[in-house]
């Protein structure tokens, strides 16, 4: 009998595409202060005052930055055909792996059915390489130009909140919840940052609507 190899597919897709990975899990982040440099080698150390910022928060639909959230939005919107369009060739794709793998199995094995199922694999396998590719340039492409420059913003907002607050540090929680044990809650400055970004930039426009998953 002819020994056929089917585990020509693989997955690089699994759930729902929302816009890109990178859009999905990309937090603003704080920029350097300008000016700052190596201290002289004997510069006296300075009192350190720590916070935490959970960067996570951000992006929260019910209390984040509103602009980040709404960036955040257009961009999932803009793509969501597109998007949509390679989630369903993924699960078509999952589909006829479970197809061929049930055909396999099979006593005898119709090997002229499978060796179609196969070539349809191929070409759907190769479809979706190209187009989540495609997809995939095109969102960074596009979220360089609409989120980027409001992560740098927050960026640099967020310097100057810990700055006028005589923070010298500044660490983000959202990296370090598992070795963080003990907390003062006057020392996560979150919620403290949120509010104050978004009184200085409220929404230009109504907020635009959530797209459906």
């Amino acid at each position: 009998m002819k020994i056929v190899i089917y585990g020509f597919i693989v997955f690089t897709l699994i759930g729902t595409i929302a816009v890109s990975a990178k859009a999905q899990t990309a937090r603003p982040t704080p920029t350097p202060t300008a000016g700052t440099g190596p201290a002289p080698t004997n510069a006296p150390v300075p009192q350190t005052k720590l916070a935490v910022v959970d960067t996570a928060m951000f992006g929260d639909e019910q209390g984040g930055i509103y602009r980040y959230i709404d960036a955040s939005r257009a961009l999932r919107a803009e793509f969501k055909v597109r998007s949509d369009e390679v989630t369903g060739l993924a699960n078509r794709l999952n589909a006829l792996v479970s197809e061929l793998d049930t055909l396999m199995k099979a006593t005898p094995v119709n090997q002229t059915v499978v060796d179609a199922k196969q070539q349809q694999g191929t070409a759907l396998q190769t479809e979706y390489n190209t187009k989540k590719a495609k997809l995939d340039e095109d969102v960074n492409k596009r979220y360089e130009q609409v989120v980027t420059p409001i992560s740098r913003q927050i960026g640099a907002a967020l310097d100057q909140f810990a700055s006028q607050r005589g923070v010298t540090m500044t660490l983000d929680a959202s990296k370090l919840l598992p070795v963080i044990l003990t907390m003062a809650p006057a020392v996560d400055l979150t919620q403290a940052f949120i509010s104050d970004f978004n009184s200085k930039n409220p929404r230009t426009a109504a907020a635009p609507a959530t797209p459906k998953p």
